[in-house]
């Protein structure tokens, strides 16, 4: 379990905090997916929590280890993968994942089964020879997560890991979180890309300008934001636009209606087919909907807003 607690960074004096008064909580068996614009301070917070920077005030706690005061402890219980992996080019799988594990304390016969285990696992292990600098991107990131597994932490954080990824790369990555997931992992995962923290964030916190404007949970992504009324008529006219007025802002499309900006709560639509009828109106179909993640996430941290 990570606790983040009124964390703030500051970088300079001169410059507004990347980080202020964020505080949020990553349970056990959850997949927190963390959204925001580049530089609203997803990076920043993740590289807080695994104890890479100091924060300027505020509390992390990995397991109940201030990563700070208790940086080894706390450490031990954080497997971190970047954006961008960064190791030592000339090095080669099989022994940097054996002197990673050294930090575990994992004796060396048991660290290369591990080690062999997990590049098999994420299909490196055929490259195990060939130096680091000769790994495509997609090739890093799966080393990179088989790096941070040696220690078997209880706690993963991913920071835009599906970028550069294949179709295939993203899927066996949406599958390997919800299998941490069943195991009871915690898994912080930053991404901008919102379809993939739909498929599998149990809640997704919207970060802009270094604080949490929005925590949404699963149950709400799928009546986000504004709603709208489909309306499918027979045959539309000026007619039955103005009728509509009274429940919104209607606008026309030959014989479809969209019902925009509503002043009638959801479970009253049915009042709108009934105008329509009593009027003399034949509707072929209603619907509502509710804007997508993508549009709720631009309202929420869209420039100006």
């Amino acid at each position: 379990m990570i606790q983040i607690t009124d964390l703030i960074k500051q970088y300079s004096r001169n410059q507004p905090p990347a980080v202020r008064n964020l505080s949020l909580e990553i349970n056990d068996g959850e997949i927190m997916g963390f959204a925001g614009l580049n530089g609203a301070g997803k990076t920043t917070t993740i590289r807080i929590v695994c104890g890479i920077i100091f924060p300027t005030g505020g509390k992390v706690l990995v397991n109940g280890k201030d990563i700070v005061k208790e940086k080894v402890a706390a450490s031990k219980h954080i497997g971190w993968v970047p954006e961008l992996p960064n190791f030592e080019p000339t090095g080669k799988s099989v022994q940097l994942l054996k002197y990673y594990a050294g930090f575990y304390g994992i004796p060396p016969k048991e660290a290369e089964t591990k080690a062999e285990t997990l590049l098999k696992k994420f299909n490196i292990w055929d490259a195990r020879k060939r130096p680091l600098k000769d790994y495509s991107q997609g090739m890093k990131k799966r080393f990179s997560i088989a790096a941070a597994m040696m220690g078997d932490p209880d706690n993963f954080l991913f920071d835009e890991t599906l970028n550069g990824l294949d179709p295939e790369g993203v899927k066996n990555m949406r599958d390997f979180m919800l299998s941490l997931k069943k195991e009871g992992k915690a898994v912080f995962l930053s991404s901008h890309i919102l379809s993939e923290l739909e498929n599998v964030a149990d809640r997704i916190a919207i970060i802009k300008r270094g604080e949490i404007v929005k925590v949404v949970e699963r149950s709400e992504l799928s009546n986000l934001g504004e709603l709208s009324v489909k309306i499918v008529l027979q045959k539309a006219d000026d007619n039955a636009v103005s009728l509509l007025q009274q429940f919104g802002k209607p606008e026309n499309s030959g014989n479809e209606i969209t019902l925009r900006s509503l002043n009638i709560p959801s479970d009253e639509v049915y009042k709108v087919t009934e105008a329509l009828f009593k009027a003399g109106y034949r509707v072929i179909s209603i619907s509502t909907e509710s804007e997508g993640l993508e549009d709720y996430f631009l309202e929420l941290v869209g420039s100006g807003k």
